[in-house]
């Protein structure tokens, strides 16, 4: 399974075979460098961890750029890991470099990014909730959530709100993974990925890609 890291650049449009318009993501990807090799004799699992995007040695701490330096690497921004099988061999070493040209056989990928952050909403926005009636018999309660708690519902467990009860809070900001993209086009020169439709996440915000799972 091919896996790397990026940055969403933006959406734009582009043809496809068929002639049609087809609203596309454009994300940079890599180069990524192999910050470290894990492997199950010495932390207990197999994985390989990238790194993108260089930073400057001021804006990180000395742990961090010790870890660069063991890979004959500059400190990364953005640090991931991708797991493999237990019986399964690191097909990478520390210090090598992964670029687009291994998503050169794959036609669907996966992208995993942070959603953008809406800050405090309402029940309305946050859950899609219908409210009140806005016509008669209403006053100053047409966004409420209504009630939210009583003896009556899940009797015997008390009459306190229940656990996962859809309320008003924190809206995004959080991990979305978002399946079988289709990958329009590949742009080895100039380390772009080009798929089908939108990811999760503002312009500049980071992203992880790898080969679709269930495609």
């Amino acid at each position: 399974m091919a896996m790397i890291l990026g940055k969403k650049i933006g959406m734009t449009q582009v043809y496809d075979e068929m002639g049609k318009l087809v609203p596309v993501t454009v994300i940079q990807a890599g180069p990524c460098v192999v910050m470290q090799v894990k492997t199950t004799e010495t932390d207990g699992y197999n994985a390989v961890q990238l790194g993108f995007d260089d930073v400057k040695n001021s804006r990180k701490k000395n742990t961090d750029i010790g870890h660069a330096k063991k890979a004959k690497a500059k400190p990364k921004r953005f640090v991931r890991e991708m797991r493999l099988p237990n019986d399964a061999e690191p097909p990478l070493s520390a210090g090598e470099s992964v670029d687009v040209s291994s998503f050169s056989e794959e036609k669907y990928v996966d992208v995993i990014g942070t959603s953008k952050g809406k800050g405090y909403a309402g029940v309305m926005k946050r859950h899609g909730f219908g409210g009140f009636p806005a016509s008669h018999g209403t006053e100053r309660k047409h966004r409420a959530p209504g009630s939210i708690s009583s003896y009556c519902s899940d009797a015997g467990h008390g009459p306190g709100p229940k656990r996962g009860k859809r309320m008003s809070g924190h809206m995004g900001n959080c991990r979305i993974t978002m399946k079988n993209h289709k990958l329009v086009r590949i742009d080895e020169e100039k380390n772009l990925l080009i798929v089908k439709g939108s990811i999760p996440g503002p312009a500049d915000g980071y992203c992880v890609v790898r080969s679709a799972k269930k495609a």
